[in-house]
């Protein structure tokens, strides 16, 4: 067993091989298929997240299949509309989440009813009890529901000019509704407590239980851990996931980590984590979202892989280096390639628009790497044209 005293030393080979298996990557199957397979994995990784982009499959569905080869997307919309399984809220990004963690988030949906939403600032009572109003008398509804809205101008690019959809918005984030369902980015909106079949609210975890949550969520996930990494965009809850490390390592129930060119950065790990450390990787091919949980900490993948993805959507198309929605692709242990795809829905065709071949990984011919990347290419574009 790695002693607590010093850090532990491990190379940068042995940490992917272990977020590798954190992440599920290095399995065939690991979750089954169907909607419980889907359950499973977003519990066992914490959230998944959502984004609009679609010029290939939006990255939920895409983050999931890399992880269930069978995955279909009513499997997910089992778990969120049947199962009520999963349900959406904001992690460092809107994602999907456990229902079951879902007490975790009830003190920052009481914070926003309390102080308001940064975001929904303009918001007008009136136009939130007209929305509350119509789901309390006709029940879930979308925002095409809502017809006599007189448009106002945006505040921001991402703003919406229905004030219905604002307030609808605002009371997503205030916990007093749910999404019930999604049709593509479509959402319904649904009261809380009746999509769940709850008489009231979970009790809300308390800061002590929030903070556990918070650091076993990365443990699982990640394996090796940093506070970077725990509290990826939520700088504020450093502080209290720092003790409760330090009080882990007292305990011996955490190993402080010396990860192969973090520096002076800390990490820490389960001692049985480094216990059943190999560097043995399969030679599995998975293409990523650039959303995926390997690759979302830029810094993070960096430092494991070697690669610091570019995501170029937002950047003038004369300075694109990898393209405009470059996938990044992981063969073994090692990211080799990002390619840059898109879906022509009309025509079914999966387009390969640039290849790029990236990383320290590739070493020697290509023509067999090439291949094995090819081969899957072929599954991605099934799974683009699929249902």
């Amino acid at each position: 067993m790695p002693r607590t005293d010093q850090p532990f030393p491990i190379t940068a080979r042995a940490a992917r091989a272990i977020w590798l298996r954190a992440q599920r990557l290095d399995l065939e199957a690991p979750f089954g298929e169907g909607p419980a397979a889907t359950r499973d994995a977003i519990e066992h990784l914490g959230y998944v997240q959502i984004d609009t982009i679609h010029v290939i499959e939006r990255c939920h569905h895409h983050i999931l299949w890399n992880r269930i080869p069978a995955y279909r997307r009513t499997d997910l919309h089992h778990a969120q509309s049947v199962d009520k399984s999963v349900f959406e809220y904001w992690t460092h990004a809107l994602s999907y989440v456990p229902a079951k963690d879902f007490r975790f988030f009830i003190p920052a949906m009481k914070l926003h009813r309390r102080e308001g939403h940064r975001w929904f600032g303009e918001v007008k009572p009136a136009d939130l009890r007209k929305v509350m109003r119509l789901l309390r008398k006709d029940g879930a509804l979308t925002i095409r529901d809502i017809e006599d809205d007189v448009l106002v101008e945006k505040v921001h690019a991402w703003a919406s000019r229905k004030p219905s959809k604002r307030a609808l918005q605002l009371a997503f984030y205030e916990g007093r509704v749910t999404i019930s369902e999604r049709n593509g980015m479509l959402k319904t909106y649904e009261l809380t407590d009746r999509h769940f079949g709850w008489e009231a609210l979970p009790k809300a975890a308390s800061t002590r239980e929030i903070t556990g949550y918070l650091l076993d969520r990365g443990l699982r996930a990640q394996g090796v851990v940093s506070l970077d990494s725990i509290c990826h965009l939520d700088a504020p809850s450093k502080k209290q996931v720092r003790l409760l490390i330090e009080a882990r390592v007292r305990r011996k129930e955490l190993v402080p980590v010396a990860l192969e060119g973090a520096g002076k950065q800390e990490h820490w790990a389960r001692p049985e984590t480094l216990e059943a450390t190999d560097n043995d990787a399969s030679v599995r091919v998975h293409i990523l979202s650039p959303f995926d949980p390997l690759i979302i900490q830029r810094k993070r993948t960096r430092l494991i892989f070697g690669y610091e993805h570019l995501f170029e959507a937002y950047v003038p198309k004369e300075k694109r280096r990898l393209g405009y929605f470059a996938l990044p692709v992981l063969v073994g242990d090692g990211i080799v390639a990002a390619l840059d795809l898109k879906t022509d829905r009309q025509k079914k065709k999966l387009l390969l628009q640039k290849w790029n071949w990236v990383g320290s990984s590739v070493k020697g011919p290509r023509k067999e790497l090439k291949r094995g990347i090819e081969e899957e290419l072929h599954r991605f574009e099934r799974f683009q044209l699929g249902e």
